[in-house]
């Protein structure tokens, strides 16, 4: 019987794992989800960590180990146990990354959250824990704010791999993408190789159909609007994609061995129980894509997920069917730009709120270590 997640790859697009936690990485499962799956990368963020640290003993030995030796600071110990998990992940991708010559492979690692507003503290961070990861094939996360995409062209140029995340919008996608070819231009400036830099734009999908559903609702629209909102704004950043790939700029940089900015899907878990639980797995195939995939909607996909030539296949009439359904909820009385600017600040905010609940749980254990 055919694996639907490998038989996306016949597509040209990847599937990642938008999960990590310590018996993930030990027990095997990892090794497993990439051999018999197809997978070629993971994905983790503060939310994630978050429930993989304060809702499992996984951590605990190394915590107590880590608080034997004076290490008490709860944002020193997320890190260290955090790190050691994204090394660990690294290095079962690895082979992944070398068989690809290094398309996939990758893990990515998220700077803080709490730093989302302040560029050049985003430019510490990420190189501090870049150059204590050590691995050619992690991504540290940069979010897409606008503090975020000077960061973005920073990293790159110094040759520091990024997967941009939290972009909703489509002109913040396009912003990351001039980021990461500015990066790329002043890396070639300083003698370093394109080709040996990686960049993702992570797009967000699910979120978008959730806030706009809700808002048509509000305002009475028509129902057949509803569901449409998130996968149209994702063709229309897709369609800018092919045009920045295709543009004079990107060609010259393409001569010197760059490798695309593919576009990421992220946030493709269903909300909405209408919906088909592969719904954002299935109409986001496309040549030159990624889709990170939780790990319930990624078992879901591998027993009745739907591959198919989906945005490779008459794109320009799929193109202008979105154009048309993002103009019918603005004239439902909808704005995209309101909704796309509300989820990028409660994205930053949620994360920065998993983050704190994070550090405090890990502040609970090490006082439970330290008392016993």
């Amino acid at each position: 019987m055919s694996n639907p997640l490998v038989e996306v790859q016949k597509y040209g697009q990847s599937i990642w794992y938008d999960n990590i936690r310590r018996g993930l990485l030990t027990g095997g499962d990892l090794k497993r989800l990439v051999d018999r799956d197809g997978l070629r990368g993971v994905t983790s963020n503060p939310a994630i960590f978050e429930k993989a640290i304060a809702e499992s003993g996984d951590y605990d030995d190394a915590l107590r180990a880590l608080v034997g030796k004076g290490v008490e600071d709860p944002m020193d110990l997320y890190e260290h146990v955090a790190i050691e998990d994204i090394q660990s992940a690294c290095d079962i991708l690895r082979p992944v990354y070398d068989s690809t010559k290094h398309r996939d492979g990758y893990v990515s690692f998220e700077v803080s959250p709490f730093l989302a507003a302040d560029t050049q503290k985003t430019v510490e961070y990420a190189r501090r824990v870049h150059k204590w990861i050590a691995r050619d094939n992690v991504l540290i996360k940069v979010p897409g704010t606008p503090e975020g995409m000077p960061a973005i062209a920073t990293l790159i140029g110094e040759g520091i791999s990024v997967n941009v995340t939290l972009l909703f919008a489509v002109g913040a996608y396009e912003d990351c993408a001039h980021a990461y070819m500015e990066g790329l231009e002043q890396a070639a400036a300083k003698g370093k190789k394109p080709g040996e830099i990686a960049s993702v734009a992570s797009f967000f999908i699910s979120r978008i159909d959730s806030l706009v559903d809700k808002k048509l609702e509000a305002a009475g629209a028509d129902p057949s609007l509803q569901g449409k909102a998130a996968v149209a704004n994702g063709i229309v950043a897709y369609d800018r994609y092919k045009r920045l790939i295709a543009s004079d700029r990107w060609k010259a940089l393409a001569a010197k061995g760059a490798a695309t900015q593919r576009v990421l899907w992220a946030s493709t878990s269903t909300k909405n129980a209408k919906y088909s639980k592969t719904k954002y797995v299935d109409e986001l195939i496309g040549p030159d894509t990624v889709n990170t995939i939780p790990e319930e909607t990624f078992n879901e996909y591998r027993e009745s997920g739907h591959p198919s030539a989906g945005l490779a296949e008459g794109f320009e009439a799929k193109f202008e069917a979105a154009k048309h359904t993002l103009a019918a909820i603005e004239k439902a009385g909808v704005s995209m730009k309101s909704v796309t600017d509300e989820l990028l600040k409660d994205g930053v905010a949620k994360f920065s709120e998993a983050f704190e609940v994070l550090l405090r749980s890990i502040e609970k254990k090490r006082n439970l270590l330290k008392a016993a």
